[in-house]
């Protein structure tokens, strides 16, 4: 019977031994504590021209720096109508927008803080922004001038008038992100990422 106990004892101290050395190495094998995120960066966009290289570019910075990246949607409101008028079309077309970006943003481990901001063109929603948020650098994604998206005119007017720095991204071939609204995911509400030309 004393041999019997002896040999558990045995054999449980053993057992002891091997998950303290597995223990050990997996404490040695843990990845460094990501510090807080310390920085927020800005993205406007328009419904139309969201560059997903430009949007690539914002969350590598933003995961290289550990800081937030801020998508801001510059919404359009007509000049007829009140600037605090609500704007259900353009609403709708971007939120699924801000979906797909914290969808993209999870790859790359970068906190995302959406906004949605109103003007009576970009230029106006711009300084809107400007003035409402606190942030370190601005990425924007230049675009062709046939194109919906930040033309050279904008580009010049935010070096002259932004406080942080600003990163202006004009890839060689742009690849959109958009809803496809014939999808049934979008209908549902779930952002579908969609390459457009």
């Amino acid at each position: 019977m004393t041999a019997l106990l002896a040999a558990a004892v045995v054999v449980l101290c053993v057992t002891l031994l091997g998950l303290a050395a597995v223990h050990v190495r997996y404490r040695r094998r843990r990845p460094a504590r990501v510090p807080p995120s310390t920085g927020r960066i800005l993205f406007p966009f328009t419904a139309r021209a969201l560059s997903a290289p430009a949007l690539d570019a914002a969350l590598r910075l933003a995961s290289a720096e550990h800081a937030t990246v801020v998508p801001v949607f510059l919404a359009r409101v007509p000049l007829h109508l009140p600037l605090d008028t609500p704007l259900p079309r353009q609403c709708s077309m971007a939120v699924p927008l801000l979906e797909a970006i914290e969808q993209r943003a999870v790859r790359y481990g970068v906190p995302i803080d959406a906004r949605i901001e109103r003007g009576r063109d970009r230029r106006h929603s711009l300084r809107e922004t400007l003035a409402d948020e606190s942030y370190d650098q601005i990425v924007i994604a230049a675009s062709e001038p046939d194109s919906d998206g930040f033309h050279s005119e904008d580009v010049a007017w935010l070096l002259d008038h932004a406080d942080g720095e600003v990163v202006v991204v004009r890839p060689a071939r742009d690849e959109g992100i958009s809803v496809a609204p014939s999808d049934p995911a979008a209908r549902n509400g779930s952002p579908v990422l969609a390459p457009t030309s």
